[in-house]
C-alpha cells in the first residue's frame, strides 16, 4: 500500500482561519504554498436586539475542534499523512471581543462581535473627557473613539454583566479577542491553557501603544480596565504552545494574526506602498507603510501590520474599514429572501447589467472609514416601478466598489502615490461582476491571486517561519510566484465619475437616522405610542414588498 501513497513535497503548515461568518481549517504545502485540503463550518450570528451583534464563543471553539478533524479525514482520503503538518496558525476577526472564566474554561456572556453598536453613549460620554488639543487615545492606538474596538465593548461588559464583575473582583476573568479564546482553549485552556494574543490583534483593541508595543496603563485607566486580565503581548509568528488535544494533539501553534494582517502576509505586501483589499463580511483596504506609523488626515486607521519574529521589527500599515460587504449579500439571503444562497447574486446581477439608477448604501452598522458617522443607517433610493430584485442585487455589488473606492481615494490622498492597481483576496472576489465593477468603478486594474485564501496563507507562513519550526522561508527569493487574474477597466472614466459622485449623495442622505436612544437601547416602549393601524399597514407594505422584491405572485 505504500508504494500508492501520494508524495507530498516538503513539510505542511495548518491555518485556523476564523471569520465572523465562517471557521475554516486550510492545509499548505510549505515549499509550493499549495492548498491541499480545507474544511467550512458556517457560525452563527445573533441579534439580541437592534445594533447587537453576538456570538457564542463555545460554537466557535467547536467549529475550530470540527475543521481540523474534517480537514485531517480528507487528507487521509489523499493518502497524505497528517504527522506532516508540522505548525498551526491562528488568524481571526478581530476587535471581536470575549471574556471567560479561566477555571471553569466558560465563557462569561457570549463574544460581542466588531459590528456591534451597543456601546454609542459609552462612545459619546467617553469622547467628552478628551482634551480637544490632546487626543492622546488616538495618538498612542492610531484609533478614533468608535464603537468598532474591545475597549468599549469590555467596558460594557464590566458595567452590565454581573457574572463578569464578580469573576473580575474574585481574579477569575480573561478577556481577549478571539486568537486569545482560540489559543487558551487549544492549549490546555483551565488546565495550563496559553493567555496571549499578537501585536495585530493588540493594536485593535485601544489599549494598546503601538509605539511601545505594549498595553499602555493610561489607556486602561481612561477605560477603567483591569490590567490583569490582558493577555500577554507576542510577535506574530513565535510558538505559544501545544495543542493539547484532537487530531493535530502535540503539533505546535506558531502563528498569530489579525485576518486582514494576515491576508497582507499573504498577498506577501512586505514593501512600503503595497496594498491589498480583503472582500469579506466587511472590506478592508491596507497599505504597508513599513516601519513608521503614517497619520492619516483622511479617516484611515494606522494599525499595526505585522512583526515576524520576536526579535523582527514591526510593520505598521494604514487601514480603511468598512462594515459592510459580503454581509449585504448574506442580508438579501437572510432577511429578504430575494436569493437562496450567496453565489446567486452573481447570476441576478448579471441579467440586468445595470442597477439602473438604484443605489443601496449598507450601513447597518453606522460609516466606517472615512466617515466613521455611526448615526447613518442602511438605504436604497432612486428606486422607480421599474426596478426589480436583479437592479437591487446589482446596486449592492457596487455599493461595495464604491466604499472601497471611498477608503482608496483617501489612502492615495494620506500616502501621495497613487495605487497603479489593487490587490484583491477574499471570498467575494470569485464573484466575476464585482470584480470587473471594481476595476470600472476605481478606474484602475483589479488584481486577484489564483488561490483567493491568502489569509490563511499568512497565518500559516507566519508559523511556518517560527524560530524553532522553521519550515516556511519569507526570503524574498524564496516566496512562490502566484498567478494572477487581472480585471482592466471597461467603462470611461468620466461614467465613472458619474456614477460615484451620484453614490455619495446617497451617501449623505443615509446620515443622521439614528439618536443614541433609539440605536442603543433597543427600548420597546418607543412604539408604544404608534396606533395599531400603523402596525398593520406597515406589516402590509413589508409583504406586498417582499412578495414583490423575490418575484412572487
Amino acid at each position: 500500500m505504500a508504494a500508492s501513497k501520494k508524495a507530498v513535497l516538503g513539510p505542511l503548515v495548518g491555518a485556523v482561519d476564523q471569520g465572523t461568518s465562517s471557521t475554516r481549517f486550510l492545509v499548505f504545502n510549505s515549499k509550493t504554498a499549495e492548498l491541499l485540503s480545507h474544511h467550512q463550518v458556517e457560525i452563527k450570528q445573533e441579534f439580541p436586539r437592534e445594533g447587537w451583534v453576538e456570538q457564542d464563543p463555545k460554537e466557535i471553539l467547536h467549529s475550530v475542534y470540527e475543521c481540523i478533524e474534517k480537514t485531517c479525514e480528507k487528507l487521509g482520503q489523499l493518502n497524505i499523512d497528517i504527522s506532516n503538518i508540522k505548525a498551526i496558525g491562528v488568524s481571526n476577526q478581530r476587535e471581536t471581543t470575549v471574556v471567560w472564566d479561566k477555571l471553569t474554561g466558560e465563557p462569561l456572556y457570549n463574544a460581542v462581535v466588531w459590528l456591534d453598536l451597543r456601546t454609542q453613549s459609552t462612545v459619546e460620554s467617553l469622547s467628552k473627557r478628551i482634551p480637544g488639543n490632546n487626543n492622546f487615545v488616538k495618538s498612542k492606538t492610531g484609533l478614533p473613539l468608535s464603537t468598532y474596538f474591545s475597549a468599549v465593548k469590555l467596558r460594557w461588559l464590566l458595567d452590565n454583566v454581573r457574572k463578569v464583575q464578580k469573576a473580575v473582583e474574585e481574579d477569575r476573568a480573561l478577556f481577549g479577542t478571539i486568537d486569545s479564546w482560540l489559543i487558551w482553549s487549544l492549549t490546555g485552556g483551565a488546565s495550563g491553557g496559553v493567555h496571549c494574543t499578537d501585536v495585530t490583534n493588540a493594536s485593535r483593541t485601544m489599549l494598546f501603544n503601538i509605539h511601545s508595543l505594549e498595553w499602555d496603563k493610561e489607556l486602561c485607566e481612561f477605560f477603567e480596565i483591569p490590567m490583569k486580565i490582558l493577555p500577554n503581548v507576542r510577535s506574530s509568528s513565535e510558538i505559544y504552545g501545544l495543542m493539547k488535544a484532537g487530531a493535530l494533539e502535540g503539533v505546535p501553534i506558531s502563528g498569530c494574526l489579525g485576518d486582514q494582517s494576515a491576508a497582507l502576509v499573504g498577498q506577501m505586501c512586505f514593501q512600503d506602498g503595497q496594498a491589498k483589499n480583503t472582500y469579506g463580511t466587511g472590506c478592508f483596504l491596507l497599505c504597508n507603510t513599513g516601519r513608521k506609523c503614517v497619520f492619516s488626515e483622511h479617516g484611515l486607521l494606522t494599525t499595526v501590520a505585522y512583526k515576524l519574529g520576536r526579535d523582527k521589527p514591526v510593520y505598521y500599515a494604514l487601514e480603511g474599514s468598512v462594515a459592510i460587504a459580503g454581509a449585504v449579500i448574506r442580508w438579501l439571503r437572510d432577511n429578504l429572501g430575494i436569493i437562496k444562497t450567496s453565489e446567486e447574486i452573481e447570476k441576478l446581477a448579471k441579467e440586468v447589467g445595470t442597477s439602473y439608477g438604484c443605489y443601496f448604501v449598507p450601513a447597518f452598522s453606522g460609516l466606517y472609514a472615512p466617515y466613521w458617522e455611526p448615526s447613518a443607517r442602511g438605504i436604497i433610493c432612486g428606486l422607480t416601478q421599474f426596478t426589480n430584485k436583479c437592479h437591487i442585487a446589482f446596486a449592492a455589488l457596487e455599493a461595495v466598489c464604491f466604499q472601497t473606492r471611498e477608503i482608496l481615494d483617501a489612502m492615495n490622498r494620506d500616502c501621495g502615490i497613487p495605487l497603479s492597481h489593487l490587490q484583491v483576496d477574499g471570498g467575494m472576489t470569485n464573484n466575476k461582476i464585482l470584480m470587473q465593477l471594481q476595476a470600472d468603478i476605481l478606474y484602475i486594474p483589479v488584481v486577484k491571486p489564483s488561490m483567493p485564501e491568502t489569509t490563511a496563507l499568512g497565518a500559516a507562513m507566519a508559523a511556518g517561519a517560527a524560530e524553532g519550526v522553521g519550515v516556511w522561508s519569507l526570503e524574498p527569493e524564496d516566496l512562490s510566484a502566484v498567478t494572477m487574474e487581472r480585471f482592466e477597466p471597461q467603462i470611461n472614466a468620466e461614467e465613472s465619475e458619474i456614477r460615484y459622485s451620484t453614490w455619495k449623495k446617497a451617501v449623505m442622505k443615509s446620515m443622521g437616522w439614528v439618536t443614541t436612544q433609539s440605536s442603543e437601547s433597543g427600548d420597546p416602549s418607543i412604539f408604544c405610542s404608534l396606533p395599531l393601524g400603523f402596525f398593520i399597514v406597515s406589516s402590509m407594505v413589508m409583504l406586498i414588498g417582499a412578495r414583490y422584491l423575490s418575484g412572487m405572485p
